[in-house]
């Protein structure tokens, strides 16, 4: 069976604006959905009760409570792993920690979509340039993504620098660049703005997103979702953190040859410049 975020996702584009303000509402409050009522819910989206309550039924519940009692119980009974007689047991910290990193890291690799995987990487490696954007939390994972590719390829940029604003880095990008937009929750207001100029230039864009983020996906050309679930207050980024290091390893190995020679170029400037310990 199908749980609420799947089939919010299946549905999204068939949904009416305003069913989709409250899906957008659920997407960005997820954790939070099993306290809310439906006249909180539909007051919190800016919606009517009647609204949300058409939803629900659209999407197979017989009413939101329905829904909420379903989640309660699947929240209750934890997730299931494989069978590993190694793994973490029991029901500490530590344990719960351990099977909701294990199923955020199992969820993303099963919903990737190969064939946008596969044109993520062709665009990368035929870009003249590829610029990175990130904001808040995002930034981080933006930075480390760059850190990688740049070993492998050429003009790779984290923008904007410090100090400076988005204009000036926009305005040079074209078709012949990609822009990859590292947009995890809780985003800046200017994202979207963001996204939809990237649009207007034609600019070729990768999202970097969660799975909930349904309202971005049709501003880029290409996304990549990766959960942040976590067993307290603040998210976990291992699994975003694990789709740079594939998006990173796949690129050096479609450009194997020159992605070697950059790697060895690299390691000798560190040896003439004296810049890192030898182990």
């Amino acid at each position: 069976m199908k749980q609420i975020d799947e089939r919010l996702r299946s549905e999204y584009p068939q949904l009416t604006p305003q069913e989709q303000r409250v899906a957008d509402f659920i997407f960005d409050h997820f954790d939070d959905l099993i306290s809310y009522n439906s006249a909180e819910l539909a007051r919190l989206s800016g919606v009517s009760k009647a609204t949300v309550s058409r939803l629900f039924k659209r999407l197979g519940y017989q009413s939101y409570r329905t829904m909420r009692d379903e989640l309660r119980t699947l929240r209750q009974s934890g997730m299931p792993l494989t069978d590993n007689r190694d793994a973490v047991q029991g029901n500490t910290l530590l344990a719960r920690h351990y099977k909701q990193e294990m199923a955020n890291l199992t969820h993303w690799v099963s919903h990737i979509d190969a064939n946008q995987f596969n044109a993520v990487i062709a665009a990368l490696v035929q870009a003249r340039r590829v610029v990175l954007m990130g904001f808040r939390n995002s930034y981080p994972v933006a930075m480390h993504l760059r850190q990688q590719l740049m070993q492998v390829r050429e003009n790779v940029l984290l923008v904007p620098q410090p100090g400076q604003t988005l204009a000036e880095e926009l305005v040079d990008l074209s078709t012949q660049d990609v822009a990859v937009v590292v947009a995890f929750r809780r985003r800046p207001r200017q994202l979207r703005a963001l996204l939809t100029q990237l649009q207007v230039q034609q600019v070729p864009t990768l999202l970097v997103c969660e799975p909930q983020a349904q309202a971005l996906i049709p501003l880029a050309n290409w996304h990549l979702a990766a959960p942040l679930d976590s067993v307290s207050a603040f998210d976990s980024y291992s699994a975003a953190m694990s789709l740079a290091n594939l998006l990173s390893n796949a690129l050096l190995h479609e450009t194997l040859a020159q992605g070697r020679q950059r790697i060895h170029q690299i390691a000798d400037l560190y040896n003439d410049l004296d810049e890192l310990e030898q182990r």
